[in-house]
């Protein structure tokens, strides 16, 4: 087995167990536990794995209103809109986009009105010029993540 395939098996193992303990995963992939804590390592220092986290359903903690907003905005002001958008605890997700808009951000809120007073508020900045929020219906497919593809012949 390659360095690379053992990277994407140990990726794609943890993206199906993320709680997985260094035994089982060696055990899995047939290695040493020390193998595996020792590219579990690398793949941490390198950036590949950053973090562990639970996945959380929004909508069973009562953040039932998922918005799509994008906006247009003043080019010069880009990295403080973003970082904005960034550091308000709702917005799960900032996007710089090529397009009409400048950004797209996904936030999560308990309610319309919630939604709305936080647009609201984002849009009493100068530098955003225009915005489009559209509330998500139904989420199809939401923070999936895909496992790494595996070379099987090497």
């Amino acid at each position: 087995m390659t360095y690379e395939n053992l990277d994407a098996k140990l990726v794609n193992a943890l993206l199906g167990d993320g709680r997985a303990s260094l035994r089982s995963l060696a055990e899995d992939l047939d290695v040493s536990v020390t193998t595996v804590s020792n590219h579990l390592s690398d793949l941490e220092e390198q950036g590949v794995i950053d973090g562990y986290t639970p996945k959380v359903d929004y909508d069973a903690v009562g953040y039932d209103v998922t918005a799509v907003i994008q906006l247009q905005v003043e080019g010069n002001a880009l990295p403080d809109v973003t970082d904005t958008l960034r550091d308000h605890r709702q917005m799960t997700s900032v996007y710089e986009v090529t397009g009409d808009y400048d950004v797209i951000a996904i936030g999560k809120f308990e309610d319309t009105d919630g939604m709305n007073e936080q647009i609201k508020q984002l849009l009493t900045d100068p530098d955003i010029k225009a915005s489009n929020t559209s509330v998500v219906l139904n989420a199809v497919s939401e923070n999936e993540q895909f496992e790494l593809e595996v070379d099987e012949n090497a």
